[in-house]
């Protein structure tokens, strides 16, 4: 089956030029996702999550940029799209769920008035066909009373409401790609179950491919059908789900799941990986997680490749195998 999304060789760097490269938030990152599948991106704080989204949504501030590689999405390279061509594709294609709603909604407009103008932005349809369109997409989103809600202001929100609007707004036009940066870290278990079941329905109706950006494994296992596992602007490990958190090959993911509270046993200190992130700016040679490692050598001075396996890959010479666990 093609690919809808088939990221190869991102590289994201803030400043520099062609000539003289930057920061490399993002490096070397490839990836491809399908129609109907949930993609699990996840790491650590920093580890360029989610520059990578918003490199695809071409969204990046300056400094920032797209600085090689190709991004394509149905037969399109979104690298070297028009700025009008994105605004386009933007909302009616492909839709992006902030982990701030208030990144999504104007403070000072009524959320009908935003969500009719969503509409209208990309469909000639008169205003009371936009509003009949708003007040389903609120009301598939769980938002109870949804003509009156429409009426209402954002400040006149919880959270965890406004996140569902900004979720009905992203889902106005049934896009082919939703990217979610983390929507549901700062909402109650209950209201983030309840979101994440949307995303299910979401995939699985609409046959929507979605991004989901986390460091919530917990979230990945029971949403995502894939993972991608980033570290310091690069992938890790790749693979399905089951694959990668049942048999997990590379260090940093294996210390990941291991870091889980509900991995350790009662009484015993919790688990973690030692030391930091590096910063972007002071990465060691080779392999970024040689300095937290307990498995690193001097092989791993050299940067290794994704090393692929049946149908998954890891970035790693010293990887895990199941009978270690």
């Amino acid at each position: 089956m093609t690919a809808l999304l088939e990221v190869s060789n991102l590289v994201t760097e803030f400043g520099g030029s062609p000539k003289s490269p930057g920061l490399r938030a993002v490096n070397d990152v490839s990836f491809s996702l399908q129609r109907g599948r949930v993609l699990g991106l996840v790491g650590e704080s920093g580890s360029g999550k989610s520059v990578t989204g918003f490199s695809i949504m071409r969204l990046l501030d300056k400094p920032g940029r797209v600085a090689s590689g190709q991004i394509m999405f149905d037969g399109q390279d979104l690298a070297k799209v028009s700025d009008e061509g994105m605004r386009r594709l933007r909302g009616k294609r492909i839709a992006m769920v902030f982990q701030d709603p208030m990144m999504t909604l104007n403070p000072v407009l009524t959320i009908g008035t935003q969500m009719i103008e969503a509409v209208r932005a990309h469909d000639d349809v008169s205003k009371d066909v936009a509003r009949q369109r708003a007040r389903d997409a609120l009301g598939l989103v769980g938002i109870p009373s949804p003509e009156e809600r429409l009426s209402a202001f954002p400040h006149q929100f919880s959270g965890g409401m406004r996140q569902r609007v900004a979720i009905a707004i992203a889902v106005l036009h049934q896009p082919d790609l939703i990217i979610a940066d983390e929507p549901t870290t700062a909402l109650d278990v209950t209201i983030q179950s309840q979101i994440i079941s949307e995303f299910q329905k979401l995939a699985e109706q609409s046959n929507t491919a979605v991004i989901w950006i986390t460091h919530d494994l917990a979230i990945v296992s029971r949403l995502a059908d894939d993972i991608a596992v980033m570290y310091a602007g690069r992938l890790v490990e790749t693979g399905t789900v089951m694959e990668v958190l049942g048999d997990p090959r590379h260090p940093y993911t294996r210390g990941l799941i291991a870091s889980v509270p509900s991995e350790n046993r009662r009484g015993e200190p919790l688990r973690q990986i030692p030391g930091m992130t590096p910063s972007i700016t002071r990465l060691p040679k080779g392999c970024s997680f040689q300095t937290r490692c307990e498995r690193v050598s001097e092989g791993c001075l050299i940067m290794p490749p994704l090393i692929p396996e049946d149908n998954r890959a890891f970035r790693c010479i010293h990887p895990y195998r199941k009978a270690e666990a």
